[in-house]
């Protein structure tokens, strides 16, 4: 009888996991209609592409969930005569994937088109269309839209992007090389590092198997695809931003960075050590009644300052690296207080304090260290 019971038992503890297990499943496949209408850009816009933050506005009607929730949407881009079921990109719509619609930089639309196969400065045609998902169910609209660009005449960036030779910090072993830090959308480039002049320096692809370098050209505005390395003309530490988009350059030099106390204003001024970090040693902090810092840094001979991302802050409980101490560049605010960060314990004497520009780091950062 025992053995009955507990046999029904188990039949009905696997009936309602399956039951459960079922129910579950039909929650997450919810139905979602198909997007019907593309409403732009026109079908066939030509569009000559720009090296700006020009952006491009793809939208579409709206798609209903059969639960009434929340619908996700996706742009999809393929080869003129693709199928999209394997795009060559995918975009998110603007707010998180939500809205019917997605703002899209020429650099990105450049990017795809390179994907596509269409080359620097050449015209070509990119097919797309919208996916709308809830949960596990994605419904492809039987729309299409496609669009005639212009590439720009830049080159195509690597995908990894390294510093070396003669006139760097890190010489010409290769496996030395610095890494030149990769910024959002994979066409920018920049790294914070000290050069010596009339010794060469040159771009590469890789720190082990080299198949591309890159060259500035005279002038330090722009630069190309060779081997032939560059120089400059006097020794110093630059920030120096690359834009494959456009094949140009910049070098900004920095001649002096600055510990900030707001309150009685006052400056010590930080050292260059290398790849990208600055330092000051034993720095004895004026409180006058106020615990807030800042830097400022002179950069391309205009003195910008470098401090929070946000504009009012609490004390940290501790010196601990943390995203309270990472930097953010603020060029035109010149407010004595804003954007300021604070220190944990105004009863501590003296510190080490460290700024961060190292192009490995994620984001850009200080460290004060406790004597």
């Amino acid at each position: 009888m025992k053995k009955y019971i507990l046999s029904t038992a188990c039949y009905l503890i696997a009936l309602l996991a399956f039951t459960g297990c079922k129910k579950d499943k039909d929650f997450k496949e919810v139905i979602v209609t198909e997007v019907t209408t593309l409403y732009s850009p026109d079908d066939g816009r030509n569009l000559v592409l720009q090296p700006t933050s020009a952006t491009v506005y793809f939208e579409w009607e709206k798609s209903i969930a059969q639960d009434n929730g929340v619908v996700y949407y996706d742009v999809l881009f393929d080869k003129e005569n693709g199928d999209f079921s394997k795009p060559i990109y995918v975009v998110a719509a603007d707010n998180k994937g939500i809205s019917t619609g997605a703002s899209i930089t020429h650099k990105v639309l450049n990017k795809i088109g390179g994907l596509a196969g269409i080359a620097s400065a050449e015209e070509g045609i990119l097919k797309w269309t919208v996916v709308a998902s809830r949960g596990l169910t994605k419904t492809m609209s039987k729309q299409t839209r496609k669009i005639n660009i212009t590439r720009l005449s830049g080159i195509d960036p690597p995908v990894s992007l390294y510093l070396t030779g003669e006139g760097t910090e890190a010489g010409t072993d290769l496996s030395k090389a610095l890494t030149v830090k990769a910024l959002d959308g994979g066409y920018e480039f920049e790294i914070y590092t000290k050069l010596q002049a009339g010794k060469t320096y040159k771009f590469i692809d890789s720190k082990t198997n080299v198949s591309r370098t890159f060259s500035v050209d005279a002038g330090n505005a722009t630069f190309k695809e060779n081997g032939n390395g560059a120089t400059v003309a006097k020794d110093g530490v630059y920030k120096i931003s690359l834009d494959f988009t456009a094949g140009s350059i910049t070098f900004k030099e920095i001649t002096k960075l600055d510990f900030f106390m707001c309150s009685p204003q006052q400056r010590v001024a930080l050292t260059y050590q290398s790849k990208g970090k600055w330092k000051a040693n034993a720095v004895k902090p004026v409180y006058n009644g106020d615990d807030r810092y800042f830097f400022w840094i002179t950069i391309g001979g205009s003195e910008q300052k470098v401090g929070s991302a946000n504009k009012d802050n609490q004390a940290p409980a501790d010196l601990k690296p943390s995203p309270f101490y990472y930097l953010v560049f603020n060029p035109t605010d010149k407010n004595q207080w804003d954007y300021s960060f604070k220190f944990p314990n105004k009863t501590d004497v003296s510190f080490n304090i460290t700024v961060d520009f190292g192009s490995e780091l994620a984001s850009y950062t200080h460290l004060i260290e406790k004597l």
